[in-house]
């Protein structure tokens, strides 16, 4: 049984690569970066939320904010594309610390309103700095220069910020795999216990606060660019509800989850636009409330515990017990 878990593995890594280099092929291009870095970004959300037990309504602040340093980047100093996302991403990681040092001794409830009243302070800093900014309008004709290479083109362009995007959740995989990873468990399930035992909690709890920052930096850093436009819609609030919405739908703890509720997620608001319906939120809230009803673990969760479920159990005298794993470590 162990041996084909880890077998199973780099199917999974690999289905998903094959999934993501064929996304273009499949739906247009525009949408496919879409769900790309919507995927990133829900995949940055879960780190906190599924495996820190840390629920932030803030982190458009980083996904627009970055998406504004990327933009000026990009419209004032003539560099290609991934030094503008590199620099967002950065901006991310910055504006991280201290709102990660002012929120995450808080817990439950009230480290979401806190991060949430961050988000709001960025939102409105956005809103009256026009100068820089452009307010209401936001910035627009974001370039995609890379050494003279023509990117206008949206499928192309996907392919040349796809490893920014791979990249990122490559980096999420490998935080919650490694022991680092098993700590934030550790802490969300029992911190005071991680804390008898000689872990600093509040020092974990910010760096990964800080790395999902980064991660949802760059995530929206690849979409301002891609786009061509960073606006206020990307650091109001109901962006990072959009984030968590995916993470639920997809699958609390499980990271892959968020990109499977990002494509639905996506797919819903692209479809229901191109028909003409005005109340998209309506129709998507009446489909995210389905799914939770159907899948109490969202779809990638209770696919996994379906899975788990029908595997026969090993006689204890024939193999060793297989040692117990947390319920929202990822396959």
């Amino acid at each position: 049984m162990i041996l084909s878990r880890l077998a199973g593995r780099p199917v999974l890594l690999a289905i998903g690569l094959f999934v993501a280099l064929a996304l273009p092929w499949m739906i247009y291009p525009p949408i496919a970066l879409d769900i790309a870095c919507w995927a990133l970004f829900a995949a940055a959300v879960d780190l906190l939320l599924g495996f820190t037990g840390l629920l932030s309504f803030g982190h458009a602040a980083f996904w627009g904010g970055s998406a504004y340093v990327t933009g000026l980047v990009a419209l004032h100093s003539g560099l290609p594309f991934p030094v503008a996302i590199v620099g967002g991403t950065a901006f991310a990681a910055l504006l991280a610390l201290p709102i990660g040092f002012l929120s995450v001794r808080l817990t439950g409830i009230y480290f979401a309103m806190v991060t949430l009243a961050f988000a709001q302070m960025v939102y409105f800093v956005a809103n009256q700095w026009r100068d820089v900014t452009g307010g209401e309008n936001g910035l627009q004709g974001i370039p995609r220069e890379l050494g003279g290479i023509d990117l206008s083109e949206p499928f192309y362009f996907y392919y040349a910020a796809l490893p920014f995007l791979l990249a990122g959740l490559f980096a999420a995989w490998r935080i919650v795999r490694s022991p680092f990873g098993r700590v934030l468990v550790a802490i969300r399930d029992n911190p005071n216990r991680a804390r008898a035992l000689g872990y600093p909690v509040d020092r974990y709890r910010l760096l990964v606060f800080v790395l999902s920052a980064a991660l949802s930096g760059t995530a929206g850093g690849v979409f301002a660019i891609g786009h061509g436009f960073a606006s206020l819609e990307g650091v109001y609030w109901t962006t990072s509800g959009q984030a968590v919405m995916m993470v639920v739908l997809g699958g609390i703890g499980t990271l892959w989850g968020g990109a499977i509720g990002a494509a639905l997620v996506v797919q819903v608001q692209d479809h229901l636009a191109t028909a003409g319906f005005e109340e998209t939120g309506m129709i998507t809230g009446a489909i995210f409330i389905l799914v939770v009803l159907l899948f109490r673990r969202g779809i990638w969760g209770t696919a996994r515990h379906l899975r788990a479920s029908r595997r026969p159990a090993v006689p204890s005298q024939e193999t060793s017990p297989e040692p117990t794993r947390p319920v929202d470590t990822p396959v």
